[in-house]
């Protein structure tokens, strides 16, 4: 058995979270065992996932193994981008610029906010009565 180069590196977005497995390739990804295709349908969360790859031109450099989980489906694409983005530069440290200046190096950290005792929600209130 040959022993590859493999980064792994996790990606989070709202409370979605995908942890990443790269490994060298031919540009293959599985996203929870299922083609990544058929798991991200529309091509506007492809190309989200696929960002990093196609901004550094390693389109076809790595296998990618994703395991996501949380949120929802534009949650995971942006935790699974996220993620790759952080793998590319356990591979390569020069790449940093060029990502960050995209943004894909940060975490979106906006959640939903938590219900408060006493009210009917996280920010509304009971109704007022004054008489």
């Amino acid at each position: 058995m040959a022993t590859t180069q493999l980064n792994n590196a996790t990606g989070r977005r709202k409370t979605a979270v995908a942890r990443i497995r790269l490994t060298a390739g031919t540009g293959k990804i599985v996203v929870n065992g299922r083609p990544f295709e058929e798991y991200f349908p529309t091509i506007n969360l492809q190309n989200t996932v696929v960002a990093p790859l196609t901004l550094t031109k390693l389109n076809n450099a790595f296998d990618i193994a994703i395991n996501t989980s949380g949120g929802g489906a534009t949650g995971q694409a942006g935790a699974a981008r996220l993620g790759i983005a952080r793998a590319l530069l356990l591979v390569d440290v020069t790449l940093r610029p060029a990502l960050k200046a995209e943004g894909y190096l940060m975490r979106d950290p906006r959640m939903k906010e938590r219900k408060k005792s006493g009210q009917p929600g996280a920010r509304k209130r009971f109704q007022f009565s004054k008489r």
